[in-house]
């Protein structure tokens, strides 16, 4: 055992020893180093923004950090009081703090431009609000791309009452990404070459592979067709392993963060993504886990053995280990590399750490064009019927004379008539808007792209349902249709076909009407859609205990629905959360006017 290792073992033991001490609500990020969940218990925080040095698996940088800590400080507040948080920035460049799912005054929602005009170098803001919930949330910035940079860190709400999810023991489960480039360069690069992270394209054995299994004349059609519209089949992260090392609660895969367990003990983890661009895949081999709050609010229990997060999106799960050590497992979706921690009854244990799974790739599905042939996700449990393949026409598609840029996928004839009646697009097009989908359907139902065929139970988002009564039973007064659009090869990204800067006026809705919003995704790739201020409930079925979340995960090809009670009067961001799809302009600001609505 070398200085470093007896240094590190000396600090867990103690860590791990004064941790077992404390109460459930307080055992949480006992870590490998003093790098772990550090927490504050008050109702007056005071937190500094500096730019502080860092190290990720042995390797030295610097990022924007919130009391010189990866992550920031660990929130622990009460439901009913009232929060007072003095932020002081001490940067050179302005900086903010946004609140993520909380309830809360607009003014202290923390969205430069939006709902403040940001901290400046060398001032305090003083963010005060009281606490209408209880939960597992996050805080971050909202500011450039310093969310990037490690400005992110965990809030959890202690509820008033007794907790019916309560365990022996609990630990938060950050999960994040970390590039030690410039995030500034990485957009840039983007900009220039939007799949310059994607090291994972097809290859010729892959083609032979499909052909073996679908035919030859099918295989090239399909990689055709591809090509025909510029788009790729392997993209499915935009920013991948290349740069990124992935974090669990700001350890990388090495550093093996670890917390301890009694066997016999129920163990809360609270899941939190706060990537700037990484969706995970999440499984303890050997350990169910039961699913019990999703974005801060409880649904009834469900087990499963994993799940998908998205950005901006949280969890909270029961677990119930036995005398053995576990590993927790993060695998990005795109497979390109992973976060991972260990569970374990005594120190110094661990479990096997799984190997990567093949990376999955978009089918025809994922452009809202289901050839049945290519079904990863052939088991949509919607009643929407499908685009079938034998009813297009390859061989009479002209690659050679489609105007690719201009290329509306909408309006594209295939060789017969689509079983369906293709979607309307009534928004802005031109450079910005490329590949429109002909027949999306809804896919909460489905499971996330790669886990289609995994031997396990896969969490879909209809399987969750509120354990209380949605709070607003009534129908919506009126309905609202939004579609998610982009040009991804030049990384143009956008609501309705115009980025941010080029909108004039709000979405406005009505103090207290309900309003059932659609999104169309028009793209490639998932989204998660987060509306700042409020929550949402997600239409799964037309029932009273949707499962209402603050942050959705919008499937390429999908077309979902939420229903929102417009119920806290300001102005609210509403964007995607992979932070360069917002930076590019996939943002809009909903504004909740103070009269009726007129409908």
């Amino acid at each position: 055992m070398n200085r470093r290792q007896f240094l590190r073992h000396g600090a867990f033991t103690t860590a791990a020893g004064l941790g077992l001490a404390l109460p459930p609500w307080a055992r949480s990020g006992v870590s490998t180093d003093l790098r772990g969940l550090r927490s504050l218990s008050s109702s007056v925080f005071d937190l500094t923004v500096n730019r502080a040095p860092l190290t990720i698996d042995g390797r030295s940088g610097a990022g924007i950090l919130v009391n010189d800590q990866l992550p920031a400080p660990l929130l622990r507040w009460r439901e009913g009081d009232t929060v007072t948080l003095r932020v002081t920035n001490k940067l050179p460049v302005d900086t903010s703090i946004h609140w993520h799912g909380i309830l809360l005054p607009f003014q202290m929602d923390g969205v430069p431009g939006v709902t403040f005009p940001g901290i400046a170098p060398g001032e305090t803001f003083v963010y005060e609000f009281p606490l209408q919930q209880a939960g597992t949330y996050w805080y971050h910035s909202h500011s450039g791309l310093q969310e990037q940079s490690g400005h992110y860190g965990p809030i959890i709400i202690e509820t008033r009452d007794t907790d019916p999810d309560a365990a022996e023991r609990e630990y938060v489960i950050l999960l994040s990404d970390w590039t030690f480039e410039d995030p500034h360069r990485v957009f840039a690069k983007l900009k220039k070459m939007s799949d310059n992270y994607n090291f994972q394209q097809r290859t010729v054995s892959e083609f032979f592979r499909d052909s073996k299994a679908q035919g030859l004349r099918a295989t090239v059609d399909e990689r055709m067709m591809w090509g025909a519209m510029r788009m790729n089949a392997a993209d499915i992260a935009d920013v991948t392993g290349a740069t990124y090392t992935y974090l669990l609660n700001g350890h990388g895969p090495e550093d093996n963060w670890t917390g301890l367990f009694t066997p016999g003990e129920r163990v809360r983890l609270r899941f939190i993504n706060a990537s700037a661009m990484s969706i995970f895949n999440v499984r303890i081999p050997e350990l169910p886990m039961t699913v019990v709050h999703a974005d801060g609010l409880a649904v009834k229990p469900v087990e499963t053995d994993e799940f998908q997060i998205g950005v901006a999106e949280t969890f909270d799960v029961i677990v119930e280990p036995q005398n053995q050590a576990y590993t927790l497992f993060a695998e990005s979706n795109d497979r390109s590399g992973y976060a991972r921690g260990t569970l374990t009854p005594q120190l110094g244990a661990s479990a096997e750490v799984p190997t990567l799974r093949s990376r999955p790739t978009l089918t025809m599905k994922d452009m809202a064009m289901d050839h049945e042939s290519h079904g990863a996700h052939s088991e949509s449990r919607g009643d929407h019927p499908a685009m079938k393949h034998e009813n297009m026409d390859h061989g009479s598609m002209d690659h050679g004379a489609m105007d690719h840029k201009a290329m509306d996928h909408a309006s594209m004839n295939h060789g017969s008539t689509p079983t369906t009646e293709t979607q309307q697009h009534p928004h802005k097009r031109g450079p910005g808007v490329v590949g429109l989908a002909m027949n999306p359907v809804n896919r909460l139902g489905e499971r996330p792209l790669g886990l289609a065929d995994a031997d396990h139970r896969v969490l879909v988002y209809t399987d969750l349902k509120a354990r209380e009564q949605n709070p607003d039973l009534r129908p919506p007064d009126r309905e609202l249709e939004l579609h998610l659009t982009s040009n991804m090869e030049r990384y143009m990204w956008s609501f309705d076909g115009l980025k941010f800067s080029e909108v004039d006026e709000s979405i406005t809705l009505y103090r207290d009407e309900r309003v059932r919003l659609t999104l169309v995704n028009d793209t490639m790739m998932p989204h998660p859609i987060h509306l700042h201020g409020m929550f949402f409930e997600v239409v799964t079925e037309e029932s009273d205990y949707k499962p209402r979340k603050h942050t959705i995960v919008v499937k390429p090809g999908e077309k979902l629905s939420v229903d929102i009670t417009a119920d806290a009067v300001g102005d609210w961001a509403f964007h995607c959360h992979l932070l360069y799809h917002m930076h590019a302009g996939m943002m809009r600001v909903v504004s909740v006017v103070d009269q009726e609505s007129p409908v």
